[in-house]
């Protein structure tokens, strides 16, 4: 079979071109790819840096989590409540009110975050939830902390709080806030608050 060698030529370096524009094309869609993962893990970056913890305890609600204390007491439960400044945990016959201020390590968080849409619920610190226990003459166990690795644990109702401070009418494990029952009154500022766990567990 004759064929013409100036065809010849022509037909291979037409194959020449065809492989040389799909090896281009692959490089330039290996360039995009790599880009648009660049730009992907960038903004995932960008709104990882923007995610606060507070968002990150809402997208764990309903979860059993581990709360460890800088004193090293350990609290586990179901995390039912996560606000501005403290989160609430239920365990099997009580709940405990944990300032975000005294942990120092969190378990068995999701990574999923949830921002709080209520502008009101923003406001709400550790005072207001203070405040809400003190109307409502909750018994309460108070840990506070003395030092890096001291605790006090006090029983009693708070009788007042103030914008950085509370005071504990100190009674006996499971009695209610009476005159006489009142052993000494205790002022402890929200920085030494470890935690707050209600009282009715003395009754189940």
């Amino acid at each position: 079979m004759w064929i013409d060698p100036e065809w010849a030529c022509a037909y291979a370096g037409a194959m020449r071109w065809d492989t040389l524009f799909t090896d281009l094309e692959a490089q330039l869609a290996a360039s995009e790819r790599l880009d648009l993962d660049a730009e992907i893990a960038e903004r995932m970056r960008a709104e990882a840096a923007a995610v606060e913890l507070a968002d990150r305890l809402r997208g764990s609600l309903g979860l059993p989590i581990s709360v460890q204390l800088s004193s090293g007491t350990v609290f586990e439960g179901t995390l039912s409540h996560a606000g501005s400044e403290a989160l609430v945990l239920n365990e099997p016959r009580h709940q405990v009110l944990i300032p975000y201020a005294a942990v120092v390590q969190y378990l068995g968080l999701s990574l999923l975050a949830v921002g709080e849409p209520s502008r009101v619920r923003q406001r709400l610190g550790l005072a207001s939830a203070l405040r809400g226990l003190a109307r409502d003459r909750t018994r309460l166990a108070v840990l506070a902390v003395r030092g890096a690795a001291a605790e006090t644990a006090l029983h009693g109702v708070i009788d007042r709080v103030g914008r950085d401070h509370l005071d504990l009418a100190v009674t006996e494990e499971g009695e209610d806030r009476r005159a006489a029952n009142v052993r000494q009154m205790v002022t402890i500022p929200f920085s030494a608050l470890a935690a707050l766990r209600s009282a009715r567990m003395a009754e189940a």
